[in-house]
């Protein structure tokens, strides 16, 4: 029986367990991104697990430029279904960033089933909003502010793009983000609905809206890049390619860039890797500001 979109369940499920496409993730991949981060972070000047707001979880790790030639700022967002990960992971993403002059910081968050879906959001706007208010104690500009993200961190890092700052505190201007960059996101979340993954997420139809951002519109023009792994599965890459579709009239400077045999897992090591198309056009776009 088709659920969603001309999908069945089993459709969903199998288009949407990710990590059942990739076994080797939590047995290869994250214990090789791990080493490759820990290596990066013993060589770095970090100053790890800054908190930032009240959960266990509200921690940061900032990585500062090794030249300040770029003068930007970038938080990075890790994925894990809103339900797994550790910005510890993913440290790597920092690299190549601070060797071309972009100060980096990593967010954990508190993830479910310890809080609700709707519970996230607002922990990563405490996030931008600390480093914003802390930026001159990091030596971090505020006139080139950006986020960026991968999986869940995606759908976070348009969820920054979407927030009324002004809202979040007299002091927070509502052109706080100077872009941002959302690799492999969901924006739409009614299929989650279907998938096992919803057992640790506990939505329902009218949260899974309320998360949605394809159902609101861009509170800002600043420029959007909308990545995602060309080898991901059909309905994950419809998902970017829906976004782009209805917002980019709106904001005349989203972007959208598919990456050439990747899927969901290899887009965020790609993002990592100096030489690649998807980390200069990240880097073109953080930089710009």
């Amino acid at each position: 029986m088709q659920v969603y979109k001309g999908l069945s369940r089993e459709d969903i499920e199998a288009q949407y367990f990710l990590r059942g496409l990739r076994p080797s993730y939590e047995t290869i991949d994250i214990p090789q991104w791990l080493e490759r981060s820990q290596r990066f972070v013993a060589s770095s000047d970090a100053t790890l697990d800054i908190k930032y707001g009240p959960r266990e979880r509200n921690t940061l790790d900032f990585f500062p430029a090794t030249s300040p030639s770029a003068g930007a700022f970038v938080l990075f967002i890790h994925g894990g279904y809103w339900q797994r990960g550790d910005k510890s992971v993913y440290s790597f993403i920092a690299e190549p960033l601070v060797r071309n002059g972009v100060s980096v910081a990593l967010m954990n968050y508190q993830m479910c089933p310890d809080v609700r879906m709707s519970d996230i959001a607002p922990q990563a706007r405490l996030a931008v909003a600390w480093l914003w208010r802390h930026a001159l104690d990091l030596g971090v500009t505020r006139d080139n502010f950006n986020v960026m993200g991968h999986s869940a961190g995606g759908h976070l890092t348009v969820e920054m793009m979407f927030t009324d700052w002004a809202a979040e505190g007299i002091d927070l201007p509502p052109d706080l983000l100077s872009a941002g960059v959302a690799v492999s996101g969901i924006y739409d979340f009614e299929p989650i609905l279907y998938c096992s993954e919803n057992k640790g997420l506990r939505m329902d139809a009218e949260e899974a809206r309320s998360v949605s951002p394809i159902y609101r519109s861009p509170l800002t023009h600043a420029p959007l890049l909308i990545s995602y792994g060309a080898n991901e599965p059909p309905d994950m890459r419809r998902q970017s390619e829906d976004f782009f579709a209805k917002f980019r009239q709106q904001t005349k400077t989203m972007e959208i860039l598919p990456v050439p045999e990747a899927d969901h897992f290899d887009a965020v090591q790609v993002l990592g890797t100096e030489k690649s198309e998807l980390f200069a056009r990240a880097l073109s776009v953080i930089t710009a500001g």
